[in-house]
């Protein structure tokens, strides 16, 4: 869309080529990005929409767009087929998308979620607790595009869990916390940071609510990353770099200023609540960005042996065939420096 500023800019580099007998340089023309998120506008997409919001973007000759998305595993094939040139999603998701055919035409190039952010969270009323094997016995209600539930084989094999007697009925986001308020299901499968708020906005209290981290109890696996579409890479490399040295200023603003960074998700939707959308950010950069590892190393990184193990991990969980390595799966070249990606 064109804004008002972009028209001021336009009229005046033709105004000033006219004058001195020269035509509009291409190297004014900006690069234009449609970036997918992997979720709706809510607190943890903060460090995206400041980047945008502030010009970081814009700074690096882009021109940025951001769309809410349908799940950490439906942004993979979005840039995949080049609908989007950039999103995130789900790393392991996008290893088992590779493992399936290795010519796709994605990568991942900045890790964002350095813990992944799955869990399986229920109600201690329903005679759940924070150990896994509480969940045997019990009924557990998972979205089939969801991320965490995909760990599920992996998961109940390094937790030791017994899943004869559980029972996994398949439900829609949208039913999730509801479902679980209502006690049709013992405990679902999310995100943690989405669940436990959502569960609270249904007016379940917090001393009712059994989280089971699955990277406290065994699963050592990445999270959320941003993906790039390879074509549109090779063909725009500096794009690439500018929009994370962009990104990585937007994620240290949004752990420097929550409230900032959730002020630029409620422009997007009015109807969420400022004191909820706070929280469920500072719960994400608390349990899945700004984790020891971040600290040392600067966001975005990865530790290549971690990853490759990973790969082992989901051989048992998806059934990897074994086709795709780590180097296949994560590209560093685009990364800006360390010092460049510290978080304050």
């Amino acid at each position: 869309m064109l804004t008002r500023r972009h028209f001021s800019l336009a009229a005046a580099a033709v105004v000033a080529g006219l004058g001195f007998g020269t035509s509009l340089s291409p190297a004014l023309a900006a690069t234009d990005i449609k970036f997918t998120l992997d979720w709706k506008f809510e607190g943890p997409a903060a460090g995206f929409l400041l980047a945008l919001d502030k010009g970081y973007f814009e700074a690096e000759g882009l021109n940025v767009t951001i769309d809410s998305g349908n799940g950490s595993v439906e942004a993979i094939p979005r840039v995949a087929t080049g609908a989007y040139q950039m999103g995130f999603g789900d790393i392991n998701s996008l290893i088992k998308f590779l493992d399936e055919d290795p010519e796709q035409k994605i990568s991942a190039v900045m890790m964002v979620y350095e813990r992944p952010t799955f869990a399986v969270v229920g109600r201690k009323a329903l005679g759940i607790t924070e150990d896994p094997k509480s969940l045997e016995g019990k009924k557990l209600g998972a979205p089939p595009p969801d991320g965490a539930f995909a760990q599920w084989p992996a998961f109940k094999q390094v937790a030791g869990i017994d899943d004869s007697a559980i029972t996994i009925e398949s439900i829609g986001f949208p039913v999730r916390e509801p479902m679980l308020a209502q006690g049709a299901v013992d405990a679902v499968f999310g995100f943690a940071f989405s669940v436990i708020l959502n569960l609270k906005a249904q007016g379940v209290p917090d001393d009712d609510i059994a989280t089971i981290l699955m990277a406290e109890h065994g699963l050592n696996l990445y999270g959320n990353s941003v993906l790039v579409n390879t074509d549109f890479a090779a063909e725009n490399p500096d794009a690439v770099k500018g929009f994370l040295k962009a990104l990585a200023k937007g994620f240290a603003d949004a752990v420097a200023d929550p409230a900032a960074g959730v002020a630029a998700v409620i422009a997007r939707n009015e109807t969420l609540s400022p004191e909820i959308e706070e929280e469920r950010l500072k719960m994400a950069i608390a349990m899945n960005i700004k984790t020891p590892y971040v600290v040392e190393n600067g966001m975005g990184g990865i530790d290549p042996d971690r990853l490759a193990a990973s790969i082992e991990t989901l051989k048992i969980s998806m059934g990897l065939k074994g086709n795709v390595a780590a180097e296949r799966v994560f590209d560093a070249s685009f990364l800006p420096p360390k010092e460049e990606r510290l978080l304050p």
